[in-house]
């Protein structure tokens, strides 16, 4: 069974990236066609990469560094939950993603964005990026709203339809992570 890491892209205080996490797991995982697991950014305390470390927490950073490339390493594919900030993708996203590079080649994402426009600004950006990190992202995404789907802009109240497009971009990724699973274990960095 591949596993699938569902990677919640902002650590924003009274962020509507958990609700939206947590739909798009409870979604997937009734599916019982793949493992999921969430993985928040907040839980990986990354300084900004190139940025002066005290040498106190010098060993801390380290650490970090390494859970997460531990953890990232170990999906065969992803899923990234990410808001649309001034039409890219959160600053602590794109410093999480600078710290990888072999632990994504030749895997598969999707994105889930939420935003004015559904975070879909979000997603070209994030497409750019994952190029460079041979990451083979899916044609499909999910796309909520900020004014249609969060009740006064916080509350997540999802509208159905989305179920649809959350199908086809979880079939999307489970069968590019499945195909590329092979040249993973074939490829050496």
């Amino acid at each position: 069974m591949l596993n699938i890491g569902i990677i919640l892209g902002s650590t924003r205080e009274g962020r509507n990236g958990e609700a939206v996490s947590n739909w798009i797991y409870d979604f997937a995982t009734k599916r019982n066609d793949a493992t999921y697991e969430i993985v928040d950014l907040a839980d990986y305390n990354l300084p900004f990469l190139g940025s002066k470390v005290a040498e106190s927490g010098q060993q801390e950073a380290e650490a970090a560094a390494k859970a997460w490339s531990e953890k990232m390493a170990s999906f065969d594919g992803y899923i990234f939950i990410t808001p649309e900030y001034n039409h890219a993708i959160s600053a602590v996203l794109k410093n999480a993603l600078d710290y990888l590079k072999p632990e994504l080649h030749n895997k598969a994402a999707g994105f889930v964005g939420y935003g004015s426009l559904g975070g879909t600004r979000a997603h070209e950006n994030l497409r750019l990026i994952l190029g460079e990190l041979q990451v083979a992202d899916v044609r499909t995404a999910v796309t909520f709203s900020i004014m249609t789907d969060f009740e006064n802009m916080s509350v997540f109240k999802p509208a159905d339809y989305h179920a649809d497009n959350a199908n086809q971009m979880l079939d999307q990724v489970l069968a590019w992570s499945g195909a590329l699973k092979p040249l993973r274990e074939t490829v050496t960095v």
